[in-house]
């Protein structure tokens, strides 16, 4: 919550810092244009992982200490924290609203996470879709930050829209799942 409530802080401001080109550029800017470009490289990447495999040798692997650990599981905890509130800032114009879409999207993910798993891990083309949000968000973002204005409407409309497609591919494959990538043992990623 404190995130939000500074980076939404932040995105007041609407002074011009420079101009490039004849265009100012204000913190906001700045800030949507960053956010929208860590959406962009954070969903591709997983998409890269996810689809293409991560292989890893033994030689690669390395002896993690509890400090080490307990620093990953920070940083990755300020990543994710991070990347909710960017999605949320690239969602909703107002703030009541983002912090109520953050509380629930949190109490779903407590109450609903190990059957949520075990849903994307049946059907991983959800974790897809999921991406590709992150990516129009992103680009949303981007464009936001370029002056260029996005009704909010169409981006639902086209989440909603691809979701029901979604829905309909997964009732159309009962019985037969796709199934991407997976690290095995050994090291080697291979499609199941």
């Amino acid at each position: 919550m404190l995130l939000l409530l500074s980076l939404t802080w932040i995105m007041s401001l609407v002074e011009p810092l420079f101009a490039i080109a004849g265009r100012e550029v204000s913190g906001r800017d700045l800030i949507l244009l960053v956010g929208g470009l860590f959406l962009l490289a954070k969903s591709t990447m997983e998409m890269h992982h996810s689809l293409e495999g991560h292989t890893e040798s033994q030689s690669t692997k390395a002896v993690t200490s509890f400090l080490s650990v307990v620093t990953q599981i920070a940083v990755l905890d300020i990543v994710f924290s991070l990347d909710s509130v960017i999605t949320a800032v690239g969602l909703a114009d107002e703030i009541v609203i983002m912090i109520i879409a953050i509380v629930i999207a949190v109490a779903v993910m407590m109450v609903f996470a190990e059957s949520l798993s075990a849903f994307i891990e049946r059907h991983p083309t959800i974790k897809m879709l999921a991406l590709s949000f992150l990516l129009l968000i992103g680009m949303s973002l981007m464009a936001e930050g370029l002056h260029f204005h996005i009704d909010k409407a169409y981006i639902y409309f086209a989440m909603a829209f691809s979701v029901f497609v979604e829905l309909l591919n997964i009732r159309m494959r009962a019985g037969q799942p796709v199934q991407l990538h997976r690290n095995t043992p050994g090291g080697e990623g291979r499609v199941s």
